[in-house]
């Protein structure tokens, strides 16, 4: 007989749970985050509108510093070189040493001349004294030869009726008037040699002022020769930082030859070219945030110290004329310098051509085109 088997009452399994009950962390994480991101959103907005958009940055900058070239006036053969690659020099420091020998010699050569000018100068003035006594001498001979023809033109005249009369004899008179010719003659020849002596005195005083003219000359050329002797020793015009050398001892250079250039490194600035758009609310004196590539932990702040009066394409050897054919237009950019404040120690580490990232913070300037505006409407 077969035996009956009773049914087992099925136990219960985890696939039999419940899946439809609801998880509650999403929820709570909808809750928090939701609140949390419109907080975020409406800080965000109103840190842009107060201050974001007024931050006007660009990464076109560049460190720069008005290098002055040294170049000599005069040519000549270098005889020393008092500095090195890298120096640090003072205004005033020598720098290079141009021989100076052929610029002595004219300058002797011109204190010669003054010399020579001086002593002809001198021999006028001994000659205008003998002549101004030559004068004195010829005027008293004009005086004697007058008085002497005077009294042969009256002894003419007193014994002319005496003669006539049969006096006198005319023989006598005869040598009266011939006596008298004489005297004309005489006194002609005074006053021509006064009158010449009268003239001499001119032509002295011409001579004296030659010579001083002379001395003249030599002086001015002796003070171009002193200045070009003093022009064989250069000095440095500003403090700075020697670069770009290339003189060397015993090289012979023709004046104007870049010899050095110093950098002022105590100097240095920012050029940054911002586009044209971001110029609206920018002015002269606004702050300004440096980051600089070489140190990027290191931030430096600054100010806008001018922008300048023309794009840098304007100021381009070719300058683009936009008058004629096909146009495209470019966002232009415009220099603006910008002044930092930086300490001498990170100053030594600053150097002319480094790049810097740049923000301006214009919100001091937002009310200017609300005036503008305003000045449009009432006109």
């Amino acid at each position: 007989m077969a035996e009956s088997v009773s049914p087992v009452p099925a136990s219960p399994s985890s696939t039999d749970t419940d899946d439809t009950t609801p998880n509650p962390w999403p929820r709570r994480v909808g809750l928090v985050v939701g609140p949390l991101a419109l907080i975020g959103g409406a800080y965000g907005l109103y840190s842009y509108e107060t201050h974001g958009k007024f931050q006007q940055s660009t990464d076109d900058a560049f460190l720069q510093a008005d290098a002055v070239t040294v170049a000599p006036k005069v040519g000549g053969y270098v005889e020393k070189v008092f500095v090195s690659d890298n120096q640090d020099v003072k205004a005033g420091d020598p720098l290079v040493q141009i021989d100076p020998r052929d610029y002595r010699a004219q300058s002797a050569q011109y204190e010669a001349q003054i010399g020579l000018a001086q002593a002809q100068a001198d021999a006028a003035q001994a000659q205008l004294g003998e002549q101004e006594a030559a004068i004195a001498k010829a005027d008293a001979d004009v005086a004697a030869a007058q008085r002497a023809a005077s009294f042969a033109d009256a002894q003419v005249a007193r014994y002319s009726p005496l003669a006539s009369s049969g006096a006198e004899s005319g023989e006598k008179l005869a040598q009266l008037r011939n006596e008298a010719t004489q005297a004309a003659a005489k006194l002609a020849s005074a006053r021509a040699s006064a009158q010449a002596a009268h003239r001499k005195i001119d032509t002295i005083k011409a001579q004296m002022e030659q010579a001083k003219a002379q001395g003249s000359g030599a002086k001015a050329q002796l003070s171009s020769a002193q200045v070009n002797l003093g022009s064989t020793l250069l000095r440095a015009a500003v403090d700075g930082r020697i670069g770009d050398k290339t003189v060397r001892l015993g090289q012979f250079v023709p004046a104007a030859t870049r010899l050095m250039s110093v950098v002022p490194v105590s100097q240095l600035y920012v050029t940054a070219n911002f586009k044209e758009t971001q110029l609206g609310l920018m002015r002269a004196g606004q702050p300004v945030h440096i980051k600089l590539d070489a140190l990027p932990d290191i931030e430096i702040t600054g100010k806008v110290d001018s922008i300048s009066p023309g794009t840098g394409a304007q100021f381009s050897l070719l300058p683009p004329q936009n008058a004629t054919g096909n146009f495209t237009k470019v966002v232009q950019r415009v220099p603006v310098r910008i002044s930092i404040n930086a300490s001498a120690e990170l100053r030594k580490l600053l150097v002319p051509g480094m790049s810097v990232e740049v923000s301006v913070d214009t919100k001091g300037a937002k009310d200017a085109l609300d005036a503008l505006h305003g000045k449009d409407s009432a006109q």
